[in-house]
């Protein structure tokens, strides 16, 4: 138990992937040397060795053999960087991406430079003990089981190589040159389901007639083979194309859905492998997007971000009739001076919570926070009904509220009329805006609000311009003589 718990956590995985490797390169060579001699045997290849048959059988086992020590050791030998950083879970350099990413290429590199090999030597043999023909005929059966192995090794191995590509793939996205393309598997495939099996059935049928047997048993076994090979090749590209797409096509209806969250694993080091990381970084650009919207709406308020990211940010507006709501916190000089600035901050954040949830309700627009006040507006930029009324029954619910909790006293002033509602700044820098009368007489209603019993003053058009039922909330307080206005202001303030 304490040898399990002290090996790396990769250490199993490794160890599968690494059997299954040495598994691949075993018996693909041991079935295609059988195939190679069964060959042989129904041609009668080579017929002239005479009493040295046995000499070509023991060579060619011997070749078998040292083929399969050699291959193994040139496999580990070019992965041994490979191992080591994934065994011991660390960041792979350039060089150990690049080997990773190159493990199918390098298997069918050392068993096709083996097989080649193989073809020579034991063609040359044949040459020697034989004749030209023998060694013509043993070295093309080579070459052609050869290639067989190496197209199967090239397939089989990148699937057995997928935790390893992926994890290589992760720490560097597939970009630049790619080591293995859709292009390369559909050419592999198509030599193993026809392109060697067909030039089995020429060398087997044309002149200059290699072998001395009825060629009827060769053909059955090349068609045989080449249904075998070309069914396992065809599920193997079939799996390795169709199976990240359909992932790809899930991830998409996800996006589509408006989910962000998605992510598809990258275990592809084609092209299919670019088209992986382009849906993840087209993921992340919208997740980046929508974060951005959503800072854009806390800070300008959703409406207007929506009118933005709509119409397009520019130096326009135009005239609306609103309602402004400004709203203000009583002796907020006394608190900063008798309280810590972060207990401040709390209450004032609370306080304007309460202030942007009551707007918000109402359909208002929290126009702009001012240290210890913040300006609301009704009717832009999405136009209401009534501004009126709701500007009323926020103002109520605002002070309501804030009397509820008892940790500040404020005043609310409200009034109507026409302003300009749009942005105001230069190109590279400016804000959404309501500028007019209504603005100003609304602050200037909240100095006189804070003496106020109610803590609420209105002007009269705003009373007038309300329903029957919240009109009917509202007494008449009196005439006010507002600060940078000629005429005096008809306020209103409601009942107990």
């Amino acid at each position: 138990m304490r040898i399990r718990e002290s090996l790396p956590p990769r250490f199993p995985l490794l160890l599968r992937t690494s059997l299954g490797f040495a598994a691949l390169g075993i018996g693909s060579s041991v079935c295609g040397s059988g195939v190679v001699f069964v060959l042989l045997a129904l041609q009668d290849i080579p017929h002239d060795v005479g009493e040295h048959g046995w000499t070509m059988v023991i060579s060619s086992a011997g070749y078998i053999v040292f083929a399969l020590l050699a291959g193994s050791l040139w496999t580990a030998l070019l992965q041994r960087r490979t191992a080591v950083w994934f065994l011991f879970d660390r960041e792979p350099s350039e060089d150990e991406v690049r080997r990773a990413l190159r493990i199918p290429v390098d298997l069918a590199l050392v068993s096709g430079t083996l097989w080649l090999t193989g073809a020579l030597v034991l063609g040359g043999l044949a040459w020697v003990l034989g004749s030209l023909w023998d060694a013509m005929g043993v070295g093309l059966t080579i070459f052609l089981g050869g290639l067989t192995t190496v197209g199967l090794t090239y397939l089989l191995a990148e699937r057995l190589a997928r935790p390893v590509m992926a994890l290589a793939l992760k720490a560097r996205p597939p970009e630049g040159t790619l080591s293995v393309t859709v292009l390369t598997r559909l050419v592999v495939t198509w030599a193993l389901a026809s392109g060697v099996p067909m030039l089995g059935v020429l060398v087997a049928v044309l002149p200059p007639y290699l072998g001395t047997r009825d060629p009827t048993p060769s053909l059955i076994l090349l068609a045989s083979i080449g249904l075998v090979i070309g069914a396992i090749a065809t599920a193997l590209l079939a799996r390795s194309v169709a199976s990240p797409l359909h992932q790809l096509k899930l991830a998409l209806d996800r996006v589509a859905r408006g989910r962000t969250d998605v992510h598809v694993p990258v275990d592809d080091s084609s092209e299919i492998g670019r088209l992986q990381a382009s849906v993840n970084d087209m993921v992340d650009g919208l997740r980046e997007q929508d974060r951005l919207r959503d800072l854009f709406g806390r800070h300008v308020g959703a409406d207007v971000a929506r009118h933005a990211l709509e119409y397009g940010a520019s130096l326009s507006g135009d005239v609306r009739e609103v309602t402004a709501l400004f709203v203000d916190v009583v002796d907020s000089t006394a608190m900063a001076y008798g309280s810590p600035p972060v207990e401040v901050v709390r209450k004032l954040n609370r306080f304007f919570e309460v202030v942007v949830d009551a707007v918000g309700t109402h359909g208002g627009l929290v126009n702009k926070f001012q240290g210890d006040a913040a300006l609301c507006i009704f009717g832009a930029p999405t136009r209401l009904a009534d501004p009126a009324t709701a500007a009323l029954q926020a103002a109520r619910a605002i002070r309501d509220s804030v009397r509820e909790a008892g940790e500040l006293d404020l005043g609310i002033g409200v009034a109507s009329g026409p302003v300009f509602a749009g942005q105001l700044g230069s190109s590279s820098r400016f804000e959404y805006t309501v500028i007019g009368d209504a603005v100003n007489e609304a602050a200037r209603l909240t100095d006189h609000a804070k003496g106020v019993r109610h803590r609420i003053l209105a002007s009269q058009a705003v009373i007038d311009a309300a329903t029957t039922t919240e009109r009917e909330l509202w007494r008449r307080h009196r005439r006010l003589q507002l600060r940078g206005r000629r005429q005096p202001t008809v306020t209103f303030t409601p009942r107990s």
